[in-house]
């Protein structure tokens, strides 16, 4: 059906917003469901996937006055790709976490911790390794790793799905999980599509540098080897904090995410996750280059990887921009089962490498070479956080 000739939004349409802005998202999703693509067949709910819907702190009030009438035939045909199943939805809800906490070794710490800062209270876990005490002993400063969760995640569940905290051990180095709290969006997505979470100095991005500054003045951190990551929402929220603060992040780490800027409002949002940000490569930003790895399925029905190509393009743009004598080369990434990965790298003159792509063929929407005790985790090669750390601690 044709909206974009029409002169009012669709009664069907209308009632799922209508119940979104009530925060009602069971209801919400079942008319969408029913009205949209048809009531959900048993093949399709069976098929719970991750998905990073959007929600603004508001429920969707903005929408009545950000969408056109243009654009409705491309939400409906976006929301149709939503498989979710009642559990799924309540969860997300909810935030519910569902996930047990995870053993660490004796003398390391997993403490939960509160920012207060000017952009109000946030909670996080930080994870210090078992072998923090000597290290201080010894004047040494060790590298810190911000970790951002993806919709419908906690910082527990995160860090069980990636194992980072395992490899903080073997590494000496510091991880902190930041938390966003279903209060500020009912999915617990990081608000990467707000313009006002997409620049320095406010929202989202405010208050996560003042944490990234706040542990790195607290404890004992090397300012120079400071990294972020994250996965999916979190990913976004990532590539955003390294063009905000390029200044306190020495590396970035982009899992089954999107470009800066790919959306600025809910409807471009759902668009971008479907077919890439229309604007984002006009929207590459100033900002000095920070290295970045970056992961992407090249099955992902969440997040297209129409977006991590835009990703590496906007980053690459960058780099050329601002450094000469680049070599660029390509591989196949092979376990002793097959090869599943192509990595592209982009090395500067003296062999460091500033930019990698790996495409994970046969992925979908999860964290490559993740534990199952966190949700949202593919166990197959490669992987992404042994990779990701190793990229980091090259720079």
């Amino acid at each position: 059906m044709d909206f974009s000739k029409l002169s009012m939004t669709p009664p069907h349409l209308q009632e799922a917003m209508t119940l979104m802005q009530s925060g009602d998202l069971k209801a919400a999703t079942i008319a969408i469901q029913n009205n949209l693509s048809g009531i959900a067949s048993a093949s399709d709910t069976a098929n719970n996937i991750m998905v990073d819907l959007p929600m603004p702190q508001d429920g969707l009030a903005p929408m009545g006055k950000l969408i056109d009438v243009n654009k409705l035939q491309g939400f409906t045909d976006t929301m149709k790709h939503f498989k979710l199943d009642l559990p799924t939805v309540m969860n997300m809800s909810a935030g519910v976490n569902t996930h047990s906490e995870q053993p660490i070794p004796d003398n390391a710490q997993f403490l939960k911790g509160t920012l207060k800062s000017s952009q109000g209270s946030h909670d996080y876990r930080l994870y210090i390794p078992s072998s923090y005490a000597q290290a201080v002993e010894k004047g040494l400063r060790l590298p810190l790793i911000v970790m951002l969760h993806g919709c419908t995640q906690s910082p527990e569940d995160f860090a069980a799905g990636t194992r980072m905290n395992e490899l903080a051990e073997q590494h000496r180095c510091l991880i902190v999980y930041p938390s966003q709290p279903a209060s500020a969006n009912q999915n617990r997505c990081w608000n990467w599509f707000n313009p006002t979470d997409q620049q320095q100095g406010q929202g989202e991005p405010a208050w996560l540098a003042a944490l990234t500054q706040s542990i790195t003045k607290d404890y004992a951190v090397d300012s120079s080897r400071v990294y972020i990551a994250g996965l999916s929402a979190g990913a976004a929220m990532a590539v955003i904090m390294a063009e905000a603060y390029p200044q306190l992040y020495a590396a970035v780490g982009v899992h089954s995410g999107l470009a800066y800027r790919s959306a600025t409002d809910l409807p471009s949002a759902l668009m971008a996750m479907r077919q890439g940000g229309a604007a984002a490569m006009n929207r590459a930003g100033n900002s000095k280059f920070v290295p970045m790895i970056v992961f992407h399925g090249d099955q992902d029905h969440t997040v297209s990887i129409r977006n991590g190509n835009q990703i590496v393009e906007q980053a690459k743009q960058r780099l050329q921009a601002q450094k000469n004598d680049l070599n660029t080369q390509q591989h196949q990434r092979c376990s002793e089962q097959n090869c599943r990965s192509t990595q592209l790298e982009i090395c500067d003159e003296r062999g460091v490498s500033q930019l990698e792509y790996w495409k994970i063929h046969g992925a979908g929407h999860s964290w490559a070479g993740g534990s199952s005790a966190g949700s949202h985790t593919d166990p197959k090669g490669p992987d992404a956080s042994k990779e990701m750390l190793r990229f980091f601690l090259n720079h």
